[in-house]
């Protein structure tokens, strides 16, 4: 039998935009999944508001996870920057899902409904603020915007970290009686922005004898 071909067998795995494709495909799926479950009626009386949740939970923690990126592979050598892009993309389409389904099921895009809200609950706000600094990130994701942008891609994309302090503070007034969940997801996201605080340790040459 003839030895393998080394360039059979490498176009045997995905090249990396490929995994990324399919990492966004593969979780946009719990999105289609509830929608087709409100559309047949599956969610119960208000199923606008099960989506609506749903949504607004899986863009903050997509934006997590695409934030645990960076000190995975820094504290626990665990290289998935290839997968960040697409889950920070996921964490944008869940927001705009999140938003474009409060416009349209829940205020029927009513402009004295809507203005009611931004003026009596704060917490929307914060929501709107932090999806307005994903936009500009998911805009600006491709590397015809990483060149064009040059040194000032780095500090523009560095706002994802008050993206993700802005979903904090909105997921934990949003609700009018207590909820602890929000507050376990602000617990981890402080320790995943603390932690890039945290010194490189600086490598020691070693001494000649």
């Amino acid at each position: 039998m003839a030895p393998p071909v080394a360039g059979r067998t490498r176009r045997k795995n995905l090249s990396p935009l490929a995994r990324q494709v399919l990492l966004y495909a593969l979780f946009l799926l719990p999105a289609v999944f509830d929608l087709v479950e409100a559309w047949m009626g599956w969610l119960g009386p208000r199923p606008y508001r099960e989506c609506l949740h749903d949504f607004g939970r899986y863009a903050f923690r997509f934006l997590l996870i695409s934030l645990m990126v960076t000190p995975l592979r820094r504290f626990a050598g665990i290289n998935l920057i290839v997968y960040r892009r697409p889950l920070g993309l996921l964490a944008f389409t869940y927001a705009a899902l999140h938003i474009t389904l409060y416009l349209t099921w829940a205020r029927s895009f009513d402009p004295a409904l809507i203005w009611k809200d931004f003026t009596t609950r704060p917490f929307l706000t914060f929501g709107l603020l932090a999806f307005v600094i994903l936009c500009v990130l998911a805009a600006t994701s491709t590397r015809k915007s990483i060149m064009r942008l040059g040194r000032r891609w780095a500090p523009l994309h560095k706002t994802v970290y008050l993206a993700m302090v802005l979903a904090c503070i909105h997921y934990s007034i949003a609700f009018k009686v207590w909820h602890v969940e929000p507050f376990i997801y602000a617990g981890i996201a402080a320790v995943v922005l603390a932690v890039r605080f945290v010194p490189k340790a600086q490598k020691t040459r070693p001494t000649s004898p």
